[in-house]
């Protein structure tokens, strides 16, 4: 069977070239609209199937595909005659009849008879050829059979033929009209050879006729971001639209696109709930920054003010509006800094989601904070006849808005005193008679220094006898507990849940919002209902009472993740700091074993403060300005800069802070440690194979910046210095082109020979100057010069055994090429590993063909040398460069004396021992034992003697554990490697 899927359709359109192209443009029309009308036999076409036969008859009479008898009938019980279905072929499949052409040799057939062009075009389109092909006989006014009816339209469907048959037709045709009943255009119990009557073609012609009028589209889908649209028409196929530029949300577009050779205009409308950008970022004062976006987003993550950041600046909160599409973040009231007054900022977004969690904001966004507008009172309320309440348009300055003498009532100066809470709202306790009064109210200031204008606002006081009310209660997991009451509460004595002992460790007052905080273990909430006691809830006409909730808490079911790596080069480390979703537990980020870092190549990094991956020195939490912990920030630190490069860093294992802990899924975050040293001239050489130019390379230590101000394309950033007599000289800049790259860290200068004809020797003794070149990094090279050389060779800057039969090699290029029998090692061959090129040094770890001698000995390079840089620069040769002791200690058993309070490890070399109480573990059956020292054994250079609390019982199960690192180090200073020895008793 042919394919008949049509519930999704890429948009395209089909040109054919040659031959009749009206004819088979229609034809290949049609053959898709018959098999649109075929596949649906089996249900209802345009939800018109309460038409009869008859019904259809005249719907198709009236589009001309049909004409009926003289006397008006229909004749749906009549027998068709070849003639006759071909007329109806010609108008439901939209063929235009041919004039003036008889190809056929019937009696009384001729071009100027009514059947002729129909048959003619019938036979053109090669859906009929008559009944004798050899006789060119049509036979016109015979009557059409089931079978040959069904050939027809097995043809003009191309429907494949099955091999199995089960029906009577005659052999030529059981193919035809088995493919027929399969595609449900005959009855199977129809009678094959019997004459097909007008019955039988008005219903298979309607359908066809319904499905070539334009079907109208019913509905459509946005997808994939508003990339695409998918419109259901009303024939229920689906029709597949990719839009060459994205909808935008929540905004009507027109789109159009063709289908069938229909053309359609459809205005679309991505509805989005869900945010998918920021839409703007402000400030209208400075301690408040107001973030828009295009839909919602989560209240959890939007709300976490630690994923916000500005630098210098603390914010203490984050408050997301009733729409939940926008956030205000308030800086914190004894923040360091107010926000940056009008000049560009960046705020840094990171972990907030939106509503239905498809998308996750990372993102730094510029904003200007600007204020102009003076702070204006937008409420007054009284609170009884005891206080009243105002409340100020932006934060305002406690100061100013705590001064009694800011307010008057009625006139007269206020015979009280103000309870002020940040950021905008001022209790105001006093006597006051019930009716109304005008509040007058000036020098309330802003923090942009700007005062309220005086200002007169009536409000009036009713006498207030009733305790406040309980309104709504909601919980955050098992530790916090927000109860609304129906007015400003002004104190409150006592606040418990379930029994007196387990009262709250924190309770804030905001306004008519009670926080309560149960940190403590044993006081958490049950997971159950709760009852809530607050005892002496006061308001501010002094009206008391004992109030109590039931509340249920919603547990905190959300996995933790992190949303991103924040890296800081500094002089002597990298600083990592992880950006987590939430607040996570102290004891998982101690855990050295949950972080693992790898380097580009997926090896886990083994040195700069690294063991297997693993830190060294334990991770911690992110200061906030004030210094106070940020529990959603954890820092790893290097010991010594990490090497640039891209690095992956795997964390797992790390809950939240949720009552019942969730774990985080392993996640592996990607980044890139940049360079952040000056960047530095390495070498210059001097070219003059070329008969026309003379060529300056200059080599930097990486990549430079080829635009800005930092580009290395601008021959004004160079000069030389002649050796001879000390004359600074400038390149001619008049004929010669731009410097140009060899490499990303090379430049040549190319010089026209006319120019320096004569100096072609002072050149070669020149040095050469650079200035005001960056990397592309935007480091800057402080202003340098290094001599001009006529020629170039490799030195090797360093070597260092870091196992017996292993040497790393450092090279002071970017060494591509390496041959291995270049080098020898105290006298031993090795092999070469890959080169790994860095800050304009490369580093290649040869693998010896036997251990080193104790002494270690020598790298020499061979009389002549094949290893290259990758401008064909070899490796100096004669060369002779001492092989350092990189080899880290590895301890060769622990063992202790019974009923001794000491293990002693014993190293394959002398070290020294560095105590520090996190690094020397031992284990008894299971268990951590009490260390309290650990010093080099009396008279021994090789041996750690660790001091416990108390002796190790005879014959127990016992282990040492040290991880690596400087706690233990050999005379060269290289940390031994990590122990973990069963303990052996003497």
């Amino acid at each position: 069977m042919s394919d008949k899927s049509y519930q999704i359709k890429e948009n395209n359109q089909v040109m054919i070239q040659g031959g009749e192209k009206k004819v088979m443009k229609k034809i290949l029309s049609v053959a898709l609209s018959t098999a649109m009308a075929f596949s649906m036999f089996a249900s209802v076409a345009f939800g018109d199937d309460a038409l009869n036969t008859q019904q259809k008859y005249d719907v198709l009479k009236e589009a001309k595909i049909f004409s009926g008898y003289p006397d008006g009938s229909a004749g749906l019980d009549k027998e068709m005659t070849r003639a006759e279905f071909a007329k109806v072929l010609v108008g439901i499949m939209g063929l235009e009849p041919i004039q003036g052409k008889a190809s056929f040799k019937d009696k009384n057939y001729k071009a100027s008879k009514w059947p002729a062009p129909y048959v003619e075009a019938v036979y053109s389109a090669g859906l009929m050829q008559g009944k004798n092909t050899t006789k060119m006989i049509f036979d016109f006014n015979g009557k059409i059979t089931v079978q040959e009816m069904a050939k027809v339209l097995v043809v003009a469907q191309k429907l494949e033929i099955p091999t199995e048959t089960n029906n009577n037709a005659s052999d030529w045709a059981k193919g035809y009209v088995q493919a027929a009943i399969n595609a449900g255009l005959v009855d199977a119990k129809a009678n094959p050879k019997a004459n097909a009557t007008r019955a039988q073609l008005v219903e298979v012609a309607y359908d066809i006729y319904l499905s070539q009028q334009k079907p109208k589209v019913v509905s459509y889908e946005v997808k994939e971001d508003g990339k695409v649209v998918e419109f259901k028409l009303a024939n229920n196929e689906v029709v597949k639209v990719t839009l060459e530029t994205p909808l935008k949300a929540n905004t009507a577009t027109e789109v159009k696109f063709t289908h069938n050779n229909y053309d359609y205009t459809e205005s679309v409308t991505w509805v989005v709930t869900a945010a998918t950008k920021i839409d703007s970022v402000s400030a209208t004062n400075y301690k408040e920054v107001v973030v828009k976006f295009d839909g919602e987003v989560e209240a959890k993550t939007a709300e976490n003010e630690d994923n916000y950041k500005v630098t210098g600046v603390t914010f203490e909160s984050a408050k997301l509006s009733a729409d939940k599409r926008t956030v205000t973040l308030l800086v914190a009231q004894n923040s360091q800094q107010n926000l940056p007054e009008q000049k560009d900022a960046k705020l840094e977004i990171k972990g907030v989601k939106n509503s239905d969690g498809s998308k996750t904001f990372n993102e730094t966004v510029t904003f200007r904070a600007v204020d102009t507008q003076l702070p204006q009172v937008t409420e007054v309320k009284g609170l009884g006849t005891k206080a009243f309440k105002v409340v100020f348009s932006e934060p305002v300055k406690s100061t100013t808005a705590s001064n009694i003498s800011n307010y008057k009532i009625d006139g007269q100066a206020v015979s009280g005193w103000v309870k002020f809470t940040y950021p905008n709202v001022a209790f105001i306790t006093t006597n006051i008679a019930v009716g109304e009064h005008t509040l007058s109210l000036q020098g309330v200031e802003d923090y942009a220094g700007l005062k309220v204008s005086p200002v007169d606002v009536k409000f009036t006081v009713a006498e207030d006898t009733t305790a406040p009310e309980v309104v709504s209660v909601k919980t955050k997991d098992l530790t916090k507990v927000e109860v609304e009451f129906n007015e400003s509460v002004k104190s409150v004595d006592k606040v418990y849940h379930t029994s007196s002992a387990k009262t709250a460790d924190k309770v804030e007052i905001k306004d008519n919002v009670v926080v309560l905080t149960f940190e403590t273990e044993s006081k958490r909430l049950s997971v159950g209902e709760n009852t809530i006691y607050l005892e002496g809830v006061r308001d501010y006409s002094d009206n008391t009472a004992n109030r109590e909730a039931k509340v249920t808490p919603v547990l905190d079911t959300e996995r933790p993740t992190v949303n991103g790596v924040d890296v800081e080069v500094k002089a002597d480390k990298t600083l990592l700091t992880l950006n987590f979703s939430e607040e996570v537990n102290a004891q998982d980020i101690k855990n050295r074993d949950n972080f693992v870092l790898k380097n580009s190549k997926g090896e886990v990094v083994t040195d700069k403060g690294f063991n297997k991956g693993k830190p060294v020195t334990e991770p911690t939490w992110a200061k906030n300005k004030q210094n106070q912990d940020v529990y959603s920030r954890v820092v790893i630190e290097s010991i010594g800069k990490l090497p640039a490069g891209k690095y992956t860093l795997e964390v797992a294992n790390i809950r939240d802070r949720a009552a019942i802990g969730n774990t985080m899924v392993p996640q592996t975050l990607s980044f890139e440690v940049t360079n952040t040293d000056e960047l530095k001239l390495v070498r210059a050489w001097y070219d003059a194979s070329d008969r026309d130019d003379l060529y300056i390379d200059i080599q930097f230590n990486r990549a430079v910046a080829t635009s800005g101000n930092g580009s290395a394309l601008d021959i004004n950033k160079y000069s030389y210095v002649t050796v001879t007599n000390n004359v600074y000289k400038v390149f001619p800049t008049k004929n010669a082109p731009q410097p140009t790259l060899r490499n990303a860290d090379t430049v040549r200068l190319t010089i026209p020979k006319a120019d320096f004809e004569n100096y072609a020797t002072e050149l070669k003794n020149a040095e050469i100057r650079v200035t005001n070149v960056a990397d592309q990094n935007g480091n800057y090279l402080s202003a340098q010069q290094t001599e001009i050389k006529d020629s170039v060779e490799i030195s090797v800057k360093s070597a260092k055994a870091t196992a017996a039969n292993k040497v790393s090699v450092e090279f002071d290029g970017n060494i591509t090429s390496v041959v291995s029998s270049d080098f020898k090692f105290a006298g031993i061959s090795g092999v070469a590993g890959e080169p790994t090129f860095s800050d304009g040094k490369t580093t290649v770890v040869f693998t010896l063909n036997a251990d080193l001698p104790k002494a270690l000995g020598n790298l020499t390079t061979e009389d002549t040398t094949q290893s290259t840089d990758y401008l064909g620069h070899k490796v100096a040769p004669k060369q002779s460069v001492t092989i350092k002791d990189g080899i880290a200690p590895k301890a060769t058993g622990a063992s202790t004396v019974t009923g001794s309070v000491y293990v002693d490890v014993v190293f394959n070399e002398d070290v020294e021992v560095y105590y520090t109480p996190d690094a020397f573990k031992v284990y008894v059956a299971g268990s951590p034992a009490k260390v309290k020292g650990a010093t080099l054994l009396s008279g021994s250079t090789n041996t750690a003697r660790i001091w416990l609390e108390e002796a190790i019982p005879a014959q127990a199960k016992a282990q040492v554990s040290i991880p690596s690192g400087k706690s233990i180090v050999d005379t060269e200073g290289n940390a031994a490697e990590e122990v973990y020895e069963t303990i052996q008793f003497k």
